[in-house]
Formats: C-alpha cells, structure tokens, sequence
C-alpha cells in the first residue's frame, strides 16, 4: 500500500510541475504580447523656457491624448518656434507629425529634439527614434586598405 502512496505522490507531484510550467508559459507569452511598451505620451518642457511654449505644449498634448494629430501639430509646431532650444518641444513635435503620416519632416524632428537633449533617455530611447538610425553616429564609410588602388580622377 505504501508504493501506491508514493506513486499518488510522484504524479501529484509531476502534476504541479505541469500546471507551474503552463502558469509560467502563459505568464510569458502575455508578456511578449504587450512588447509595445508604454504609449507614447508628448512631453512636458524643461524648466526656463517660455510661458507660451509650455501652454502651447498643454494644448497639443490634449489635442494629441484626443487622436486629433492635426490640432497637436499645430500647437506643437508653434511651441517649437517659441522655444527653438527645446528637445522636448521638437520631439512633441515629431510625435504628432510621426502620427500623420509625415515621416521625413518628423525624421528630422525626432533627430533634432536627440541632439537638443543628449542626456534625455526618454527622447534617445523611444521607440520612433529607432527607425530613423542611431543619431550619435556619423555615417560610416568604407575605407579602403593600405597601399589599394583608388580610382584615379581625369585621365593617366
């Protein structure tokens, strides 16, 4: 009687090992499933600038978080104006043109606000940057070897 303990046991237990596997794999896979991360939201700007570039900002921001992206561009295009300096207003500004379709004029945007705040992990990090390059490195060129033959310019 006591082997058909032990194998009540063993199974029991091979049962709560099966069950923990299957928690974990559904634990893992809504994970993966929310990779998107967090929303991205516009950004407050950074103390010092203008009364009128952070109300501006306050007006696109509502517009943006109200999908109404044309009212935002405008209200963050302006805050850009106001406030030239600002990575945050120029990365606002490149959300709301990312958001209508407008991917050269934010591409330019997204790098301008990167080089404005070299220290802001929020504009170097965030997901639009990525597809526009890493704006920290120069374009690199391909070097020819030592001693190569390059082309010659005019005739020999």
């Amino acid at each position: 009687m006591q082997s058909h303990e032990v194998l009540n046991s063993r199974a029991s237990a091979k049962s709560s090992r099966s069950m923990l596997g299957m928690v974990l794999l559904l634990v893992g896979a809504i994970a993966c499933s929310s990779g998107k991360g967090k929303p991205l939201v516009p950004l407050t700007l950074e103390f010092g600038v203008k009364p009128q570039a952070v109300t501006l900002t306050e007006e696109g921001t509502q517009a943006y978080q109200a999908k109404q992206f044309d009212d935002a561009k405008k209200y963050f295009s302006q805050a850009v104006v106001t406030a030239p300096q600002s990575g945050p207003a120029h990365y606002n500004y490149a959300l709301a043109l990312h958001a209508v379709g407008d991917t050269e004029q934010a591409r330019h945007e997204f790098i301008e606000a990167a080089n404005l705040a070299p220290g802001d992990k929020v504009i170097w990090d965030s997901p639009p940057l990525r597809p526009y390059g890493d704006v920290e490195a120069p374009k690199k060129y391909k070097q020819m070897p030592m001693g190569a033959n390059r082309p010659a310019m005019g005739p020999r």
